[in-house]
């Protein structure tokens, strides 16, 4: 529930369109919703500006999906976190969406690409068998593009369902990743930032080892409001990133590396000593989380 949506249930009833008891039953998961083994906060996008986000893991495929299509029943965009493509098939499923009908896209087709591919923002790539129920594939393409379903972005490991596509955030938000290994936390933070309306740029692969790939990104640092930075090993790139701009650098540390880096924790360390001073830092491998915060900084 959002204020888009309460303002439509508000101009039903002034117009007639809906009974003052049908209104008031369409509220009455509001301010939650209890299904047994979870409380669903319908509130959240009222008072935050989006909806709850979905932790996947330790969450059964059943109870992912149930959550999700309860979410989902109260508008706005939706955001699985950490989830699997098993958990994905069960949401697909629960949208009464055949799954035969859609694959995996290879990774390597890029970030922006991999994935599963469904009907709405990833009508792009949906693969399609050449009939069902005697309708051509290119019809039941449009009629599914009509209504946006789930969609998988495998190396985010989120399922999203992105239904209002307006951007709410003032400029731009850059997120960067040290290196290739670090793109799956980058991703998360791409994925929610898009979902919370932001628009997005992002530099992968372009850590201290070699300073002038991010030093031919100039451009993009300059016209960001907020710079989120995923690194692992050692951590040193917030710091550079934070010494070349006047705007927030949410720092992002990941548990890449070999063993000394203790699964993020010497990149953590370094970045919470880091000696710019407009960096602060989130958990390790916590994507999610930055993006979230950069994305309410660029609404002020």
């Amino acid at each position: 529930m959002n204020s888009k949506s309460l303002r439509d249930l508000f101009t039903q009833v002034r117009k007639g369109q809906l009974s003052a008891d049908e209104a008031v039953q369409s509220l009455r998961h509001l301010p939650f919703e209890d299904l047994g083994f979870a409380k669903l906060d319908h509130h959240r996008a009222l008072r935050q500006g989006m909806p709850e986000v979905i932790f996947s893991e330790g969450k059964s495929s059943a109870q992912l999906a149930k959550i999700f299509v309860r979410l989902a029943a109260h508008g706005g965009n939706i955001l699985a976190t950490r989830a699997t493509e098993e958990q994905f098939k069960a949401v697909l499923a629960a949208f009464s969406a055949p799954v035969s009908s859609r694959v995996v896209i290879p990774s390597d087709r890029g970030p922006q690409q991999a994935g599963f591919a469904c009907s709405g923002g990833g009508a792009r790539n949906l693969h399609l068998s050449p009939t069902e129920n005697g309708r051509s594939s290119v019809r039941r393409k449009a009629v599914r593009s009509a209504v946006p379903h789930p969609e998988y972005r495998a190396l985010a490991r989120a399922i999203v369902l992105h239904r209002d596509h307006k951007l709410y955030g003032k400029r731009v938000i850059a997120i960067i990743s040290a290196g290739t290994s670090d793109i799956p936390v980058a991703e998360e933070a791409v994925v929610t930032a898009e979902l919370m309306g932001n628009e997005v740029q992002h530099l992968y692969d372009v850590g201290v080892a070699g300073i002038h790939r991010l030093l031919a990104h100039r451009s993009v640092l300059a016209k960001a409001r907020v710079i989120i930075v995923c690194a692992g090993m050692e951590g040193a790139l917030p710091s550079v990133v934070g010494g070349l701009v006047g705007v927030p650098v949410i720092a992002v540390p990941t548990s890449v590396g070999y063993g000394a880096a203790f699964q993020g924790l010497a990149a953590l360390l370094g970045m919470l000593n880091s000696c710019a001073s407009n960096v602060s830092v989130v958990n390790i491998d916590n994507g999610f989380g930055a993006a979230y915060v950069a994305s309410l900084i660029n609404r002020k």
